[in-house]
């Protein structure tokens, strides 16, 4: 599906970061590694930094301090190899846009404003429209969906650049739990066919099925490239002894750890 990165080196990779504004640091000696084939789970409090580190990572906020490289390059350049999906897409519930067109634009760039669409943009589109199980509703008003149907158009958007590196911010916060499953069920379709994935999120309760690997960030990261999370690692993190991460659901989704380790 994607144009994978001919390269044995990491797709992202972090070292001593340091990120915020103006006078405030909000990420602190960050370190991460993200290789072909990842799907990453970073889970954190609120104002912990999450939503830094994907500016910092898509070239939008420069470091303070430290380096950072995306597909060998600078993020700036590395960004090309990127697909984002936002926490909250903006729209005019107004404007009568279809399915079909907010796909599309994906397919736009710098270089491609106010040219006309090709053959191969439409394929592109159908393609990804029916990968996310909306090709179907292609003629529909986005305003018309659901949430859990607009963020499958977001996803399919994202995707039409056939990144090499899918990032979603929150991409299951304003859907239902049924939906959730399913937007989690697509995306591990999604990193079975080669593209790496690196989510923010609060669904622990549904994410710890699909992800690969899981982290905590709170100004600092705790990530060792391991699905499970110490009890050390949540105190770290969320100020205080957690047990239980569920939206709802009554069960444990981690599992205990004796000790810390």
């Amino acid at each position: 599906m994607n144009d994978i990165f001919k390269n044995s080196q990491p797709l992202v990779e972090i070292k001593n970061l340091y990120a915020g504004y103006q006078y405030e640091v909000v990420l602190e000696d960050i370190n991460l590694t993200i290789e072909q084939d990842d799907f990453i789970g970073l889970i954190g409090p609120n104002g912990g930094g999450k939503t830094t580190l994907l500016r910092v990572l898509l070239g939008l906020l420069q470091p303070k301090s430290g380096s950072i490289t995306v597909m060998g390059e600078t993020p700036e350049k590395g960004r090309r190899r990127i697909g984002y999906v936002p926490q909250f897409a903006e729209y005019d519930a107004e404007f009568p846009i279809s399915v079909r067109d907010v796909v599309r634009m994906g397919r736009l760039s710098s270089q491609r404003l106010f040219k006309p669409y090709s053959t191969e943009d439409d394929r592109v589109v159908d393609e990804r429209l029916d990968w996310v199980g909306m090709l179907e509703y292609q003629d529909r008003a986005i305003r018309e969906l659901s949430g859990g149907q607009r963020q499958r158009v977001y996803i399919a958007r994202a995707l039409t650049t056939n990144p090499t590196l899918l990032v979603l911010d929150e991409p299951t916060i304003s859907v239902d739990i049924e939906a959730r499953t399913q937007i989690y069920e697509l995306l591990h379709k999604i990193n079975q066919d080669g593209v790496t994935i690196f989510l923010v999120t609060h669904d622990l309760n549904v994410i710890s099925s699909y992800v690969k690997t899981i982290g905590c960030l709170n100004r600092k990261l705790h990530y060792h490239g391991e699905k499970q999370i110490t009890d050390e690692m949540l105190q770290s993190t969320y100020g205080c002894p957690v047990d239980l991460i569920a939206h709802g659901l009554p069960h444990r989704v981690l599992a205990e750890h004796k000790g810390g380790n």
